[in-house]
This record gives C-alpha cells, sequence and structure tokens, in this order.
C-alpha cells in the first residue's frame, strides 16, 4: 500500500509538472499579442484547465491504462514509468523544449513494462494467463482494433498522432486562416460559405448528441433528475459538443462581419476572440492531459489488486478499469485531484517555453492567435472524442506552423521547427530507455 500511495503522489507531482511545462502552448499565442500579461494568461488558462473537471469523460484515461498488461506488470513498473516522465519533462523544461507529456508518460510506462518482461521472462517464449505462447514484446498494447469499426487503439496509434496531431492542426489551422482572410473581402461567396458551415455545424452537432433515453438506458446518472432538458445539456459529452458548436458559431459571426470593419475594429474584435480561442484550448488541454495522469492511477490501482489478490479495498481507492462490457469506476477525487494538479501547475507558469511557442516559431499576430488556438482546441476535442492521448505541445505547435503558412512558408522558422521535431521523435524512445533503467535500479531495492 505504501508504494501505492507513493506512486499516486508522484504521479500527481507529474500532473502539476505537466502543469507549467505546457501552461505555454494555451498562453503563448495571447501573451505574444499582448491580449493578456502573463500572469492574467495563467491565471485564465489555469481556470479552464480546472473546468474540464466537469466537460469531459475517461476515455483518454482508458487508454492511457491499458498501455501495458496490467495483469502482467507490478507497480514498481509503474513507479519506474513515472520517474523516468518527470525526469524527462524537467529536463525539457530546463532547455526551453517544448516536447509531449503525454509521449513522455506513453513511453515510461512502455518501457519499463518491457523490462520487466524481459527481467522476469527473458527473450524467449512462455506461457501466459490464458495458456498461450507469448513474448516480452507482448506485455504493451501495441495495436487494438477498434470496437464496431470505431478507432483503433495502442501504442503504435499514439505514435502515429506524433505526425498526425501537429498536421490536423496545422491544416485545421490553414483552413481558418484562408476562411478568415476571404471573410475579410466584400464579396457574398466567403458569406454564403460561412452560412452554410452554421448550417452544417448545427445539423452535424444535433447527431453528435446524447438524449436523455439513451443516457439513462446505458446506466448513466442523470445529473438533474427533475430536468430532462438540463440533464442533456449538462450531460458530460453534450457540454463537449456545445463547445465546438459555440467556438465554430463564434468565429462565423465574426466572418459575416469581418469585411464592415476598420482595420482598429478588427483587431479589437479578434483580440477579444483570442480570449475565447485561448480558454477553449485550455479546455482542451486539461481534459487532454489530466486523464493521462488519471490512466496512469486507475493502472496502479489495478496491480496493487492483481498482485493482492483477495484484499479489500478502501472505497477511495476503488478502482474498475473499463472493460468490454462498459463497466467503470472511478472515485471522484482522482479526477478533481488531477484536474488540480495540472491547473497550480499552469499557474506556475513555463516562461522558457513561452518565449520558443510565442516569437520563435513564427511572428503572431491576434489573427494568428485564434485560428491557431480555435485549430489546436478543435483537434483536442475531436481525438479526446476518440479517446487518443495526443499532445497539446505538438498540436498547437502545428496549428501555429499552418498560420505561417497562409504568409508564406519562409515565414515558418524551419530550424526552430525541426529542433522540436527531434524533440518529438525522441521523446517515447528516450523516456522508454531511461524508465527500463530505472526499473533494473528500483528491482535492486524493492
Amino acid at each position: 500500500m505504501t508504494l501505492l500511495i507513493i506512486i499516486i503522489v508522484l504521479a500527481l507531482i507529474f500532473d502539476y509538472i505537466n502543469g507549467f511545462h505546457d501552461a505555454a502552448n494555451a498562453i503563448a499565442t495571447v501573451v505574444a499579442t499582448k491580449v493578456l500579461t502573463p500572469f492574467q494568461a495563467v491565471l485564465w488558462a489555469a481556470f479552464f484547465n480546472f473546468l474540464a473537471y466537469w466537460v469531459f469523460g475517461f476515455g483518454v484515461a482508458d487508454t492511457v491504462a491499458k498501455t501495458a498488461n496490467t495483469m502482467q506488470i507490478d507497480l514498481v513498473v509503474i513507479l519506474a514509468g513515472v520517474i523516468a516522465a518527470i525526469c524527462w519533462n524537467l529536463l525539457t523544461w530546463w532547455f526551453g523544449i517544448p516536447s509531449s507529456s503525454s509521449h513522455t508518460l506513453i513511453g515510461g510506462f512502455a518501457g519499463a513494462a518491457i523490462a520487466h518482461a524481459i527481467a522476469v521472462h527473458g527473450f524467449s517464449g512462455y506461457v501466459g494467463e490464458d495458456g498461450t505462447t507469448q513474448y516480452w514484446y507482448q506485455i504493451v498494447s501495441w495495436y487494438k482494433a477498434g470496437k464496431d469499426g470505431g478507432m483503433p487503439s495502442g501504442v503504435l496509434i499514439i505514435v502515429a498522432f506524433i505526425v498526425l496531431a501537429p498536421l490536423l492542426g496545422a491544416l485545421a489551422s490553414y483552413l481558418i486562416s484562408i476562411w478568415l482572410l476571404n471573410a475579410s473581402k466584400k464579396s457574398i461567396l466567403p458569406k454564403l460559405f460561412t452560412i452554410a458551415l452554421m448550417i452544417f455545424t448545427g445539423v452535424f452537432i444535433y447527431y453528435q448528441m446524447i438524449p436523455y433515453d439513451t443516457i439513462v438506458a446505458n446506466g448513466g446518472q442523470p445529473r438533474f433528475e427533475s430536468s430532462v432538458f438540463w440533464s442533456v445539456v449538462l450531460e458530460s459529452h453534450n457540454i463537449k459538443w456545445f463547445l465546438v458548436g459555440f467556438i465554430i458559431y463564434s468565429i462565423s459571426a465574426f466572418a459575416l462581419i469581418f469585411s464592415s470593419l476598420n482595420l482598429h475594429q478588427a483587431d479589437s474584435a479578434l483580440k477579444k476572440m483570442q480570449l475565447l480561442s485561448s480558454a477553449a484550448f485550455s479546455l482542451g488541454h486539461g481534459g487532454n492531459d489530466s486523464q493521462k495522469v488519471m490512466g496512469i492511477i486507475a493502472a496502479a490501482v489495478a496491480v496493487y489488486i492483481h498482485t493482492n489478490p483477495g484484499i479489500h479495498m478502501d472505497e477511495w481507492l476503488d478502482v474498475v478499469l473499463p472493460s468490454d462490457d462498459g463497466a467503470f469506476k472511478m472515485p471522484a477525487w482522482i479526477p478533481l485531484a488531477c484536474y488540480s494538479a495540472i491547473a497550480a501547475g499552469t499557474l506556475s507558469g513555463g516562461w522558457k517555453i513561452v518565449k520558443t511557442m510565442g516569437s520563435k516559431i513564427t511572428k503572431v499576430t491576434s489573427f494568428e492567435g485564434v485560428a491557431a488556438e480555435t485549430a489546436g482546441a478543435l483537434t483536442l476535442y475531436f481525438t479526446e472524442h476518440f479517446k487518443v492521448p495526443v499532445s497539446t505541445t505538438h498540436t498547437i505547435t502545428g496549428s501555429i506552423i499552418g498560420v505561417g503558412l497562409t504568409k508564406r512558408v519562409s515565414a515558418v522558422r524551419w530550424g526552430v521547427t525541426v529542433s522540436l521535431l527531434w524533440a518529438w521523435v525522441l521523446t517515447i524512445p528516450v523516456s522508454a530507455l531511461l524508465a527500463a533503467i530505472i526499473y533494473y535500479t528500483l528491482s535492486i531495492f524493492l
């Protein structure tokens, strides 16, 4: 039990470090454009980091918890993974490198699990609990087909999104920028496009909503027994889609009047919209990154229960990992603690990385800030919907690059970008190797 408590504490410390390590993701552009002072910006971001507690579910937490087979590892594996992730995060923060906290955690967890499998079984095959022959590399969930044709999961999917997340962010910000640039012209076509987009968004979100009957039928607990309307509106899944609609409709409303504004009025409106876009991205950051720590804590409890059969768990640690039949249970204090830790970390700032994100990649104005943050937020919301733990750092960096490309290719400082790419590529293997070394070292004493 002592080791389990240590892991939980260290996981929350990692969550705190993640907050100040990734604070720049949400506030770099809003600080660079002088919409908010650095102190105001971290307060703003931290508030929305915490607000994500009421918006997002536990899909990403499920994916992270199942990175390795919890039936074949022990608590030392998770401890080594968390320590490795903390070390890499602090190292990259010290050098001002906006690396991925998400991939650090995944790499550390997977690396320690593989080291454990090799230490216990060697490189030869062994008979698993299900009676089949298994090998050391199978301890990690590399790829799992999606249920009912849904999104597949596994470490390989997470690795793929090292490339896909920034590409999606770049594409989204590029398209948003082109849309708004055309909306600034006195032409009817951009307005017709905007109206069509608003209609499409309304229809799309309508079909994404979970009705009251479905909430009850799936065993969900309506938030307001006496009000069907508020139970539907405040269902976490529905809140997320309402937010997507609110973001798109806000941008659309600005696009419809953009051509009638003078330069000063347009800049003033864009600065106000940056508050909305940075808030939306901070929500996505909190919802995406806090869940990864929830997944690690849930995995640690599952391992503890498996390695101590018959033990009675106190109510505050009674965790049940999601399974194929949908069973899932997580005490409320775990998500609350995780969201609080990341919000506190964001309040601590991360000024070394703010400088890289806010000025070194490309020169950012309010226009670019709105496009980049909106694109980043939408990317995070959609990937969270598909339970893919992506890097908020990669996403916003790609979004900023996409904005720079609307001016010209040379507007992006590719020398800085290539350095970031190297950091991204190396994060998982370096974290895995570091976790393996830490696991073998800890195994001597524990």
